[in-house]
């Protein structure tokens, strides 16, 4: 039996997003998916149906910005860069998604 691939839940993607920009710098959306899933130890497939609608949801809320640029392959795409706002968007997330896991954990120890 193969390893089951996980869907990706829409905040926590927006996370991953910008721990990925904070970490790495300017990124184009191929290459932010395949630092995610390569983080997750290919646990997680992101396809461009995936990554195109947060990197325009996190454009909209001004937490990343956009820039054509060249490739590494010599074509034009479009890179993304953690903006001020999304630096300190970070800090809210992350204590959200930890609110969520300590209340995920409460019911995973809970007797059945």
């Amino acid at each position: 039996m193969g390893e089951r691939k996980s869907d990706v839940l829409q905040g926590t993607l927006d996370l991953m997003v910008l721990k990925t920009l904070e970490s790495m710098g300017p990124l184009h959306g191929y290459g932010i998916a395949r630092r995610i899933e390569q983080v997750s130890d290919d646990t997680l497939d992101l396809n461009q149906g995936t990554i195109y609608p947060a990197l325009l949801r996190l454009q909209q809320k001004r937490w990343i910005t956009a820039e054509w640029g060249t490739s590494e392959n010599n074509r034009r795409a479009k890179y993304y860069s953690l903006s001020r706002s999304g630096k300190k968007q970070i800090e809210r997330e992350i204590e959200s998604w930890e609110r969520i896991a300590a209340t995920m954990a409460r019911f995973l120890t809970t007797p059945r």
